[in-house]
Parts: C-alpha cells; structure tokens; sequence
C-alpha cells in the first residue's frame, strides 16, 4: 500500500510540473503582445496562465503525499 502511496505522489507531481509548464507558457504569450505593443490576446489566454500556480499547488501536494508515505514506510512496525 505505501508503494502505492509513493506512486500516486509521483504521478502529482510530474502531472504538476506539466501543468506549471502550460501556464508558464501560457503567460509568456499573453505577455508578448503587451511588450510588442499588438492587440491583446483574449481574457481566456490570461485564465490559462493561472494553471502555473495551480501546476506549483499540485506538485507541492504530490511532495506532501510521497513524504506521508515514506514516514509510514520508516515507522517501525507494531
């Protein structure tokens, strides 16, 4: 069960990452039009960019669920 554990925070935190990446991209496109001084991109471009702290929040998670898992993994068995 806590191999498991430890798999599920892997997978949150390579899912986080992706998602960080998305919206760091995202913000740098919706930025480029500002600094070039072109018409800017669409209200929903700017939304996109709020993915990179929710990629930061899901990545933080899976770091807390992988800690969980291996203290219970170092307690000593009862």
């Amino acid at each position: 069960m806590s191999s498991q554990s430890a798999d599920r925070g892997d997978a949150y935190v390579r899912a986080g990452a992706i998602v960080f990446g998305v919206g760091a991209l995202a913000t740098l496109v919706t930025f480029v039009p500002l600094f070039l001084h072109l018409t800017p991109l669409p209200t929903a471009a700017y939304w996109l960019s709020m993915l990179m702290p929710a990629g930061f929040l899901l990545a933080l998670v899976g770091l807390f669920v992988n800690a969980r898992a291996q203290k219970r993994r170092a307690a000593p068995q009862a």
